[in-house]
């Protein structure tokens, strides 16, 4: 996968991929498809972007519409992440692949309509609810000859979180990007916890950065946006080449572990929280803990 002119057959893989319609995921999307996936199902928000991420790849050299699926999903709202894994499990079926890449970097402070600060719900606990609803269908899908893999899309200011489980949703004071640092960890934590617990199941998940990317990530105030646009085109990598680190680990055969975290690809041993089984347990017993007081059902 180093090389960028690697291909692969995808033509029996059933794929999921949200966060599909801005920054690196427009390549993302046109990169994959050129491998002919069997379904290439994009959860998204807004369907006027998902058309023009169409129009896009309809555009490009390489890209494929025939194979994509635009889905109704809004991360923000945790009904609507259930009634889209409940249509896919019941319509679908199978699923093979399925990369967690959506993402909010917000430089306030944000409040979903379920009530939640934006980053804690759409980075990380939507991801949890969704993952979570689909693993069965996943489990279904697998073999020892063809695993399926899960993946989450992280990031450096992973370095400077620190989960308290009883400030998950913000409510104690902390800064926006202490928050989105958080919700970073959270997704790394409950990718390894989720490995432990998929042990025997043909099923891994992966955790993986793709560096600093050249996108519009990050909602600032509009007179810094020009600064914001010189500092990415400056230090960013382009979107191809992020496109590429995020692929990596679930396409290459060769990685048949998960519990894993790539910084493009590179391999990182983590420590703290990441790595911390006893608080893996307590975090993810408190994110059930969280979905089931909004609502019992979502879960079921």
């Amino acid at each position: 996968m180093e090389s960028s002119n690697e291909s692969y057959d995808l033509s029996n893989k059933v794929i999921i991929i949200t966060g599909s319609t801005g920054g690196i995921g427009r390549s993302f999307i046109r990169i994959i498809s050129s491998y002919n996936p069997k379904r290439l199902v994009l959860p998204i928000r807004d369907r006027v972007k998902g058309e023009q991420l169409l129009e896009y790849i309809r555009n490009s050299q390489d890209g494929k519409v025939e194979c994509i699926e635009l889905w109704d999903i809004d991360l923000a709202d945790l009904h609507s992440v259930k009634r889209f894994a409940d249509k896919f499990v019941k319509e679908v079926g199978e699923l093979h692949y399925l990369w967690n890449h959506a993402g909010v970097f917000n430089f306030s402070k944000n409040i979903t309509k379920d009530n939640f600060e934006e980053q804690f719900q759409v980075n990380h606990l939507s991801h949890f609810l969704l993952t979570t609803l689909l693993i069965p269908t996943m489990k279904r899908s697998a073999t020892p000859e063809s695993p399926c893999k899960i993946n989450f899309t992280g990031s450096d200011t992973m370095k400077i979180a620190n989960i308290d489980l009883d400030n998950l949703n913000g409510e104690k004071s902390s800064g926006f990007v202490k928050l989105h640092a958080n919700s970073k960890l959270e997704n790394v934590v409950y990718s390894n916890e989720l490995n432990r617990r998929l042990k025997s199941s043909n099923v891994i998940s992966l955790a993986c950065h793709p560096g600093l990317v050249n996108t519009n990530m990050g909602n600032v105030l509009p007179f810094l946006e020009p600064l914001k646009h010189l500092f990415m085109s400056t230090f960013g990598l382009p979107p191809d080449t992020g496109a590429k680190y995020i692929l990596y680990p679930v396409l290459k055969a060769s990685i048949e572990d998960g519990g894993k975290y790539y910084d493009q690809y590179k391999l990182v041993n983590l420590t703290g929280q990441a790595t911390d089984e006893n608080f893996a347990k307590k975090f993810w017993d408190k994110c059930e803990e969280v979905l089931r007081n909004f609502d019992a059902g979502l879960l079921e």
